[in-house]
């Protein structure tokens, strides 16, 4: 699943490409992927156009002239590819599921092969709303954010096992399985250890890990393990760049030890035994 490089990743692209783009037209060849009617959505979609596109953990909005947004989560294996005329690679095929085309001929490809992913049409006015509902937790990247209220969110669950809090979008947005196992690597911590056993050190090295890792991630737009690709159609190039993620059975890039892969709340957990503790 895209987690928040890859999704920050595609909003800075599509801040570049689209914004400004009055849309002309809609097709939607899944309607189970619209909160709203095919033609309701079409209706209140057509004709306007993209102010501004933000990021909400791993979630896009598209916020537009008329005063609606839309809200897009690509899930498992959704892609968001810009089109135009200089533009290559595959044009739409069986997974394109909605295709927004504007009026100066370019076009904007939602593809899923799974189909979990989503797009809603929401009030703007009703946002602040929308993300009270939704309890997401703060954004890592947020210079708001600091060690106090991540250690609080920590202490708040002290039972809860360090990996799956990471991942928890109630707790911290955007973090998922590929950066919550880098971030414990950096940071020296196992994925099994119980958030009440992090001692103010372990704690104040995790906070700076996420940070360091997913800004590095970004630069790098992104990991590209399966299904992922940027708003180009390009792969992102933090893959190499990883410590533990998808290397199991691999020598650690520290101390050689043979990277550990173990199940934990039904995802996967990757880590040295050697240099996390």
């Amino acid at each position: 699943m895209p987690e928040l490089p890859e999704v920050e990743t595609i909003k800075r692209q599509l801040a570049k490409t689209i914004v400004g783009k009055k849309v002309k037209n809609v097709k939607i060849n899944l309607a189970k992927m619209v909160n709203l009617p095919v033609a309701k959505f079409k209706k209140t979609v057509v004709g306007a156009k993209i102010e501004e596109i933000k990021r909400r953990a791993k979630i896009l909005i598209f916020d537009l002239d008329n005063n609606w947004s839309v809200l897009i989560h690509l899930k498992l294996t959704g892609q968001l590819i810009f089109h135009d005329d200089k533009t290559e690679g595959d044009p739409p095929t069986k997974h394109t599921h909605i295709i927004y085309y504007f009026t100066d001929g370019t076009k904007l490809y939602h593809n899923d092969l799974r189909q979990f992913g989503w797009e809603r049409l929401i009030q703007t006015i009703a946002l602040s709303e929308y993300w009270q509902k939704e309890k997401l937790g703060p954004e890592p990247l947020d210079k708001d954010f600091n060690l106090a209220e991540f250690t609080q969110i920590l202490k708040s669950r002290p039972q809860a096992v360090i990996k799956p809090l990471l991942m928890d979008q109630k707790a911290i947005a955007g973090i998922g399985n590929i950066y919550s196992d880098e971030s414990l690597f950096v940071a020296k911590i196992l994925p099994t250890r119980k958030a009440s056993t992090l001692k103010p050190k372990e704690i104040d090295k995790l906070f700076q890990a996420i940070k360091q890792i997913l800004i590095k991630a970004i630069t790098r737009h992104g990991t590209s393990v399966q299904d992922y690709v940027d708003s180009h159609g390009q792969k992102g190039n933090f893959a190499p760049k990883l410590f533990v993620y998808n290397r199991h059975g691999q020598p650690c890039k520290k101390c050689h030890t043979k990277i550990t892969r173990l199940k934990l709340r039904g995802r996967s957990a990757h880590y040295c035994p050697q240099c996390q503790k």
